[in-house]
């Protein structure tokens, strides 16, 4: 995704031969099946001129053929610039994601990937604030 290259994403996603996927992307409805899903990406790639992951709070879990990996997503991403700009404005935005795994003959590829936005922040600012 960073490196925008497309085909090294689409091989990342289950075929159809091996079950049918989904996406669920911060603010969007629930994508059904390899067309929609990567149709999602595509859009998604060709209007972000810059996109880059931190991963925190990485936990993994493998039962079989079957993984599920949870984390958040600090993402920094900017879209088109403006004229005369070499980058469009900079925005950074947490994302709580839940990707589940599926190991085929070729590998471990992507089953379905949800994602949430993260709206508040969360700690003892809050205990406080509430009167906890």
């Amino acid at each position: 995704m960073e490196r925008g290259d497309f085909d090294t994403l689409s091989d990342l996603w289950l075929d159809a031969s091996h079950g049918e996927i989904s996406c669920v992307h911060p603010g969007w409805p629930v994508l059904t099946g390899r067309g929609e899903v990567l149709r999602s990406y595509a859009l998604i790639m060709a209007n972000t001129e810059y996109i880059q992951f931190f991963l925190t709070d990485v936990r993994v879990s493998v039962a079989g053929d079957t993984a599920v990996a949870t984390c958040t997503e600090n993402i920094l991403s900017g879209g088109p610039a403006e004229e005369g700009d070499d980058l469009g404005p900079l925005v950074g935005q947490l994302v709580v994601a839940t990707n589940v795994f599926r190991r085929t003959p070729d590998g471990w590829r992507v089953w379905s990937h949800h994602g949430s936005p993260v709206l508040a922040e969360t700690g003892d600012e809050d205990a406080e604030d509430t009167g906890s």
